[in-house]
């Protein structure tokens, strides 16, 4: 589901970026003019790869290169409530910034790292799903997963990774949202289960999103950890409507959402704790392709007050006016955003 508001244009942006011009014309006047007709000569028709333009707020970087705000941008994600909700908070901010946004949301995160890097430039990540992911890419299923606790200490651990994929991650968000596995409340009650490990020996058929199979955060962890028997897992998807039918139908015993899903209460299901601690940091942050950032430094400036103003409180009651109440993605990252003064 791709989502998006109209585009305008930031004046605070345009006038630093004034600003900046005026600088750029004393201190380097001969340099600006010759690249002012290159400009003219690609707008007059000159070719560029992939048929794009030189943006008109393009300057020089201190480095020397060009640098440009705004222009095309592919932002991918996945589509599950929570991840098409953030999805289209980066769309409105990175709109009004100038840029031209296609959004790809995916049912997992395998449906959009293969172009990314390259065809695919932005993506609302967590940080431990991406340098576990990249991890178990790079050293196999089977590799030890990165488990700090912190964040940031988990994006140090993988920086190797990410740096080798050509992905930098921006500041991350206090919100934090992790895998979770529930159960209805009937189902704790009789069997007097509330965390992960009483159900050790136990033979549960799990509904979980289609990536879940093998993975250390999901039946992987809950098989080799917790040494429950997974008889099956339903590929029915993360925190979607099927998962929580198919755990309330009985179907399956066990179903996969996350720590900030607001809807489970009041559908009668309860979460396990997670006792073994088999779930990574996995704060929110904006994934970047490295290449893209060089040449469009200010997405930094752009994403960074989102991070600051989500939390997981936040986040988790945002979560439920989209799954329980039934308003649209969009309009509640439009609200939040305008809330925040961020838009």
């Amino acid at each position: 589901m791709a989502v998006g508001h109209g585009t305008q244009k930031d004046t605070m942006t345009m006038q630093r970026s004034i600003r900046r011009s005026l600088a750029a014309v004393l201190s380097v006047g001969t340099l600006l003019l010759a690249t002012a007709c290159a400009d003219d000569d690609l707008s007059s028709g000159g070719a560029k790869d992939d048929d794009a333009t030189t943006s008109p707020s393009a300057q020089t970087s201190e480095t020397g290169g060009d640098t440009a705000a705004g222009g095309p941008l592919t932002l991918a994600g996945q589509s599950f409530p929570e991840a098409a909700l953030v999805a289209s908070m980066y769309e409105q901010l990175l709109e009004s910034a100038g840029y031209d946004v296609t959004t790809k949301l995916v049912d997992s995160r395998d449906g959009y790292m293969a172009d990314f890097p390259g065809g695919v430039d932005v993506v609302p990540e967590y940080v431990g799903g991406i340098v576990n992911f990249l991890n178990s890419q790079k050293n196999g299923e089977n590799a030890s997963p990165f488990e700090a606790g912190d964040g940031d200490e988990l994006a140090e651990a993988g920086k190797a990774l990410l740096d080798e994929a050509g992905i930098t991650l921006l500041d991350q968000s206090a919100a934090t949202d992790t895998n979770a596995f529930m159960v209805t409340q009937d189902y704790s009650d009789s069997n007097g289960v509330t965390k992960l490990s009483d159900l050790e020996g136990v033979s549960v058929k799990l509904a979980a999103a289609p990536d879940c199979e093998g993975r250390l955060d999901c039946e992987g962890g809950l098989s080799d950890q917790y040494g429950i028997d997974i008889t099956e897992v339903l590929p029915l998807g993360y925190a979607s409507d099927q998962t929580y039918q198919s755990v309330l139908s009985g179907e399956s015993e066990l179903g996969e959402t996350s720590t900030t899903d607001g809807t489970l209460e009041s559908q009668g299901l309860v979460v396990l704790e997670d006792d073994k601690h088999i779930q990574p940091a996995q704060n929110l942050v904006p994934a970047v392709s490295t290449e893209f950032l060089t040449a469009h430094p200010d997405i930094a400036d752009v994403l960074g007050p989102l991070m600051a103003a989500l939390t997981t409180e936040n986040l988790t009651e945002l979560n439920g006016r989209v799954a329980v109440d039934r308003e649209k993605p969009e309009d509640v990252a439009a609200d939040f955003l305008s809330e925040n003064g961020l838009l």
